[in-house]
């Protein structure tokens, strides 16, 4: 396939990710806009935030036993019209009840929606340029925390809490029918799968090293930054007493210099491997967990201190994506790769609710055992390179299955 036309895709799949992506970013946020009107006590806004992970979990697994019987154009576009639908409900909400179906509705379209978009890409590109492009899709990510939420939380200011939903929705519907248009069809795995015995979902996947392997390093990814990424702004608030009105910039800041690592570190995953770019990133996280959670240190900046945080992180993602994606054969990619965001969806959710049992609530509302939390999430972190080398060897034992073709 011709450069120019990965670089269709890649751009194509980044823009149906940012509808995903601002979907899944922009409601905890707008939480204090809805909960007053909706009559939403502030303890329960938690809860709407699990119900979309709790729901593309389960989701994904139930994805796992039939996403590769389908043209991935199609099942994509299914897949972002429930999430469009789903999204325009919640600005319809009356209360705590129809919030959460709204949620739970656009989790359970927006994991396997991400699912099959990582694995287009897997599909068209091939393994030796994988790393920059799913760095490029990653991007959406960073372009939603640094413009998509802002936006949402400055539409929601000016015309009310429902406004960000019902933009939203009108941006995936203006947006990904195009996107959806210009991809081909997508069906080449569906002749491997022919002359493959069918497997039986996640039970299949799950009795093969390589996916148990991958399985466990997604937990160790996820689980370790989800410690502390719920309870990073009350502890600068109330631990730091970092000015609320100044927390924009740390995440506005973070997610401008993300979009650029991305990108970065996406073309370095392709020349030294996801094992080596995993150290770094872990290093960088582990580096901060310490000095910003165990033993902070007065003379380092608490903005460039989790800006750097934050940078720590996605320096791991690009090289997980990268690897986890070169586990699968083709006719199984969109299931492995549905049933990697469900180990994900549910490593985050215990991770927030482990960070939970570990800390407690101050007389002055400061989190105390915060140096507990961090040294868990370093020793949560530590696991990732060496189970990211367990997993590259295994992927090398295996026999390396080209790109798809492009159709014409």
């Amino acid at each position: 396939m011709a450069r120019h036309s990965e670089r269709t895709v890649i751009f194509l799949i980044g823009a149906v990710q940012f509808v995903n992506i601002l979907d899944f970013m922009m409601v905890m946020p707008l939480g204090p806009f809805f909960a007053g009107p909706l009559g939403i006590p502030g303890s329960r806004i938690g809860v709407i935030g699990g119900s979309y992970t709790a729901a593309a979990a389960v989701s994904g697994i139930a994805c796992s036993f039939f996403l590769d019987r389908f043209d991935r154009r199609k099942a994509l576009a299914l897949a972002m019209a429930g999430l469009v639908v789903a999204t325009a409900l919640g600005g319809f909400s009356v209360g705590l009840g129809t919030m959460l179906c709204a949620r739970v509705l656009a989790g359970a379209f927006g994991g396997p929606a991400t699912s099959l978009s990582l694995s287009i890409v897997a599909d068209i590109i091939p393994p030796e340029r994988r790393g920059k492009a799913l760095g490029a899709v990653m991007g959406s990510f960073a372009v939603a925390a640094v413009l998509g939420v802002p936006a949402g939380l400055e539409l929601a200011r000016w015309g009310g809490w429902r406004v960000p939903f019902f933009s939203t929705a009108a941006l995936g519907l203006a947006m990904v029918p195009l996107a959806i248009w210009f991809l081909p069809p997508l069906t080449r795995h569906l002749v491997i799968g022919k002359i493959r015995p069918a497997g039986a979902g996640f039970l299949s996947l799950l009795s093969k090293r390589s996916v148990r392997l991958s399985a466990v390093a997604t937990i160790a990814v996820m689980s370790s930054a989800f410690l502390v990424v719920p309870v990073i702004t009350p502890y600068l608030v109330f631990n730091m007493h970092f000015p609320s009105r100044d927390l924009k910039w740390i995440y506005m800041m973070g997610g401008a210099l993300s979009f650029v690592v991305l990108r970065v570190i996406g073309s370095m995953v392709d020349r030294f491997g996801s094992t080596r770019l995993a150290a770094v990133g872990t290093g960088i996280f582990c580096f901060v967990a310490w000095f910003a959670f165990v033993k902070y240190d007065p003379r380092l900046p608490l903005t460039g201190l989790f800006v750097l945080f934050m940078v720590g992180m996605n320096f791991r993602m690009a090289p997980y994506q990268t690897l986890i994606s070169k586990v699968p054969a083709p006719d199984e990619r969109a299931g492995f790769m549905s049933l990697m965001g469900a180990f994900q969806h549910f490593s985050t959710s215990s991770g927030a609710m482990l960070s939970s049992v570990v800390l407690s609530t101050g007389s002055d509302g400061e989190l105390v055992g915060m140096p507990r939390l961090g040294l868990l999430a370093m020793s949560m972190a530590a696991l990732v390179p060496p189970l990211f080398f367990l997993v590259e060897r295994q992927v090398r034992r295996t026999v390396p299955v080209p790109a798809l073709p492009m159709p014409a």
